[in-house]
């Protein structure tokens, strides 16, 4: 149990050597309030957390995701063709492309594609 104890603590100083050394001979001794900052897309980590953001970046955001998730379900669709029967498989495999692109058209005619109203 001493040990455990002894090296426990020597594991522990030695972190904390090195911790402290790392410190002192960094090279990054300038504190520059942008680049120590933590960056979030869209938003300025500056103000307040309680400024809307803009509804046009979160729609772009949510149609590249559901376009990710798209060719995320596809590629094993290429995979099972050789297991199905193919006329099931060109089906299925045109259902699903419509509902994508009827849901793009949806989107482009509600104007969620337009950077700039």
């Amino acid at each position: 149990m001493k040990m455990i104890f002894f090296l426990s603590m020597l594991i522990s100083m030695i972190i904390l050597l090195l911790t402290i050394l790392l410190n002192l001979f960094s090279k990054k001794t300038f504190y520059d309030r942008e680049k120590n900052s933590p960056f979030e897309c869209g938003f300025d980590p500056k103000n307040s957390a309680r400024l809307p953001f803009s509804l046009h970046f979160f729609l772009i955001a949510m149609i590249f995701l559901i376009f990710d998730v798209e060719l995320a379900l596809l590629i094993p669709m290429i995979y099972a063709v050789k297991y199905s029967n193919i006329i099931m498989f060109s089906f299925l495999i045109s259902l699903f492309l419509f509902i994508l692109l009827f849901g793009l058209y949806h989107e482009w005619k509600q104007g969620a594609l337009n950077w700039m109203s």
